[in-house]
């Protein structure tokens, strides 16, 4: 998972590879237009990395469903175990962080050999403003938040994606935390920026531009600093299978026992 992780292609043909590590990614767009394909590449991508555990998270049940044979954990849509997984994870975190301090370190390292965790929530809207009561839906973006601040130095990426980007599904508080964000075609300039921030548009960076029928088209604002038009990469359902079937060779059978905690850091 410190690897590079293979987006698509640039408007120059050119491979588009990010870094997800230490990072976290925000990804917004209407139905149709393509975030369901950069998804699933970066689940793929954590699947074949030997040093990752999946967490699933999805609201429609069966976008991400093709994948939990192989995930550490798989919340379809129901937000009290959607909450109560975050809470593990929160958990988790910060135990990593009681170890780090205690060995006076303020991130892992790959030498750590500590499991890396993807955790990956496909369609926001639905545990953020549909599923439960408001005060469950408060309850699980106050959780998100604090994922996404902490989580990570010590070795949790979170990634979101939505198909509503609105002010009400992605507030400020929310966005502004996330260190790369991906905006495919969105139907108005303003909900271009609430994905990419403020400002995008009105320079000509606006997902608003993207026709229709270029399903998989969209600006990843990431390392440079500057959004980048991109194609995703695509994988159909036969696609998927196969990496599951082949990560499931790499992984062998789960070994629940192993520790997750940095008892390499204190050797």
């Amino acid at each position: 998972m410190y690897d590079p992780i293979h987006f698509g292609m640039d408007e120059n043909c050119a491979t588009l590879r990010v870094t997800l590590m230490y990072r976290n990614l925000l990804i917004g767009g209407e139905p149709g237009a393509g975030k369901s394909s950069l998804v699933n590449t970066i689940v793929g991508h954590g699947a074949l990395s030997p040093d990752c555990d999946l967490w699933l998270f999805d609201g429609k049940l069966v976008e991400l469903s093709l994948w939990k044979d192989i995930a550490e954990t798989f919340v379809g849509n129901n937000i009290a175990h959607a909450i109560h997984a975050l809470r593990c994870l929160q958990w988790e975190m910060d135990v990593r962080y009681l170890q780090l301090e205690a060995v006076r370190r303020r991130k892992i390292e790959t030498r750590d050999q500590l499991r890396i965790i993807l955790a990956v929530i496909d369609e926001l809207a639905y545990f953020s403003a549909i599923a439960g009561t408001e005060k469950d839906q408060e309850q699980f973006i106050t959780l998100l938040l604090d994922l996404v601040a902490r989580g990570r130095a010590v070795g949790i990426i979170t990634v979101v994606a939505t198909q509503r980007p609105s002010a009400e599904i992605v507030p400020t508080k929310v966005r502004d935390i996330f260190g790369f964000r991906v905006a495919f075609r969105c139907t108005t300039d303003s909900s271009s920026d609430i994905i990419l921030a403020n400002g995008w548009a009105g320079e000509g960076y606006s997902a608003r531009s993207i026709a229709p029928e270029q399903i998989g088209v969209g600006y990843a604002l990431a390392e440079g600093g500057i959004p980048t038009l991109f194609k995703a990469a695509y994988l159909f359902d036969h696609n998927i299978e196969s990496v599951v079937a082949y990560a499931q060779t790499l992984r062998g059978t789960p070994n629940r026992e192993q520790p997750r905690a940095l008892e390499s850091l204190a050797a």
